[in-house]
């Protein structure tokens, strides 16, 4: 038997920020019916872990409760940039189409919360998307939504993912049947790997020429034999000749060399932890890793693995002057702290980056 105090188990905190907002609402209702809110928020949080984006979106973003004086706002226009800012990620990082749930794929450019719905239950009645174009069959996604919308919606079923999905060598997406492919770089089942990526379909076309410069075939996209080729062409001088501009021809020719690449893959990694557990484990002077979680006008809220969120006085931020903390941290970071008081009956913690 296996002493429990000899057990090394890492972990890793996970802010619960807006999980009881989420637990109360009509969404976790239809998700988790026969589930009461504790369960639901729970549930929430552990999904974090798994897909933080697509978890928190269910979220109004004034609800995560990050920044300060939100109440001090017109609420509308608080609604609105926020909304603006959610969008903007969602559609830098990508949907996958055929897991994304309709909360998520309300904030893909071109797509209403209707039309949301609708493409969820298309893909509930008809199975999975074989391709972007099956989207024209989704009730009310009319050519102007596809339009705006396709370049961020991926759809990976018809692939297998190879690689850690880190820097240059991310996945390699190869299609799962690469033999008799169309003009079109489609192959049998109607998947097409260019679905897979960040190309717009008004572009196809111009991947598949910069392919038969290359003398490629999709099935070649992300695999090193292919990047070598692509590293190789003069973008200027190939441009005019396939009638595109460079930026967009620079854009397909990085698509094809990291098909399936995250831009989520330059922030830090989840921190985990053995060593502390709860405050009482803390000692003045200790160092330790944390995450920002919070930043406002007084200073930055810094996560180093117990209950509560030390803070890193302004005055404590940097060894010289700054009039905001936000010349130094954002939400997010992960920084090196050091303990410079605990008080552990009202259990706060002071911290402090400078000579870090």
């Amino acid at each position: 038997m296996i002493k429990s105090q000899n057990l090394q188990i890492p972990y890793t905190i996970v802010s619960e920020a807006g999980a009881s907002v989420y637990s109360a609402s009509k969404l976790a209702g239809l998700e988790f019916p026969n589930l009461d809110v504790s369960e639901r928020s729970a549930i929430s949080i552990a999904r974090r872990v798994q897909d933080p984006l697509a978890e928190l979106v269910k979220i109004e973003p004034k609800a995560i409760g990050v920044g300060q004086y939100q109440h001090d706002l017109p609420q509308k226009k608080l609604d609105d940039n926020l909304t603006a800012v959610v969008e903007s990620a969602v559609n830098q990082v990508g949907v996958d189409l055929n897991t994304a749930s309709a909360s998520l794929l309300s904030y893909v450019s071109g797509l209403s919360s209707t039309v949301a719905n609708n493409i969820v239950e298309y893909r509930d009645i008809n199975g999975k998307f074989k391709n972007r174009k099956q989207l024209l069959k989704v009730t009310k996604l009319g050519p102007k939504s596809f339009q705006q919308a396709a370049g961020f919606l991926r759809i990976y079923d018809g692939c297998s993912i190879i690689g850690d999905h880190k820097g240059a060598t991310a996945a390699l997406i190869v299609p799962l049947a690469v033999h008799q492919e169309s003009p079109k770089g489609e192959v049998p089942g109607g998947f097409n790997p260019l679905d897979a990526t960040a190309i717009h379909p008004e572009s196809y076309d111009l991947a598949m020429k910069v392919l038969e410069v290359t003398a490629a075939i999709p099935a070649e996209i992300g695999q090193a034999s292919l990047a070598a080729k692509l590293e190789a062409l003069d973008i200027k001088i190939l441009a005019p000749s396939l009638g595109a501009g460079e930026p967009t021809l620079r854009d397909v020719i990085d698509c094809l060399l990291k098909p399936h690449r995250d831009p989520r893959e330059d922030l830090p990694l989840p921190i985990f932890r053995t060593d502390v557990l709860s405050i009482e484990d803390l000692a003045t002077g200790m160092s330790m890793t944390g995450t920002v979680r919070n930043v406002v006008d007084f200073g930055a809220f810094v996560d180093i693995g117990v209950k509560s969120d030390g803070l890193v006085h302004l005055s404590e931020l940097a060894d010289r002057y700054i009039r905001h903390p936000m010349e130094i941290v954002s939400v997010g970071d992960v920084v090196t702290v050091r303990v410079l008081s605990i008080d552990r009956e009202r259990g706060k913690v002071s911290l402090s980056m400078k000579s870090i």
